[in-house]
This record gives structure tokens, C-alpha cells and sequence, in this order.
């Protein structure tokens, strides 16, 4: 297997992508009308500009939930593995807790946990 390989697998990659958006365009059903253009919440009609600014300290929040989320993806299959795979691994997940408490500490000491 050499660059041969690659290059088909991207080749097939991306025929494989454009033949589905083109199946999709060729087959689905479409239609123009002023609702499809609208934001929809619920199915309670929007007041006023939909396009508003949000406050940046929500997303950096969720992307730190998500940080502490994939930890624990991690942490299980360590947790269940934990007694076969010895001392090695007990010190892998030490400093793997350490990096991310180094990380909340960051975020902490920039106000990215403070709530608005």
C-alpha cells in the first residue's frame, strides 16, 4: 500500500460525497416561499432581527462542558480496564486528570466559568 492507496481513497471520498449532493438536488422536491427564509423557534413566529449578537462567555462555556464531556468518553474504558492494564496506565490517566485541571485552572483564572 503506498500513495496509491491514498489517492483512490480520496478520489472515492470525494466522488462518493458530490454523487450524494447530486442524488439529493436530482431527487428531493423543492420549493420557494418567503417562510424558508425565516429563523424558527418552536414554531413561535420571530420578532425583530434574527441576526443578534451573542455573548462570547456562552460558547467559551460550552466548549469548556465539552471538554470535561470527552474526558469522561475517555475515563470510562480506563475505569473498566483500570485493573488489567497496571500501574502504567494509572499514571497515564494522573497526568492526562493533571493537563485537563490545568486547563480548568485557566479558564477559571479568565473568567470563562463566571455565568452572565
Amino acid at each position: 500500500m503506498g500513495s496509491g492507496a491514498l489517492i483512490l481513497l480520496i478520489i472515492c471520498g470525494v466522488l462518493f460525497s458530490a454523487g450524494g449532493i447530486l442524488v439529493s438536488r436530482a431527487v428531493a422536491r423543492t420549493s420557494k416561499n418567503s417562510q424558508k427564509g425565516q429563523a424558527y423557534e418552536c414554531g413561535v413566529p420571530s420578532e425583530g432581527n434574527t441576526w443578534i449578537q451573542f455573548n462570547v462567555g456562552y460558547y467559551l462555556f460550552a466548549l469548556i462542558f465539552l471538554v470535561f464531556d470527552v474526558e469522561l468518553v475517555f475515563m470510562y474504558p480506563w475505569a473498566v480496564a483500570a485493573k488489567a492494564t497496571g500501574i502504567f496506565a494509572l499514571i497515564e490517566i494522573i497526568i492526562f486528570m493533571f493537563i485537563l485541571f490545568l486547563g480548568l485552572l485557566y479558564a477559571w483564572k479568565k473568567g470563562a466559568l463566571k455565568w452572565m
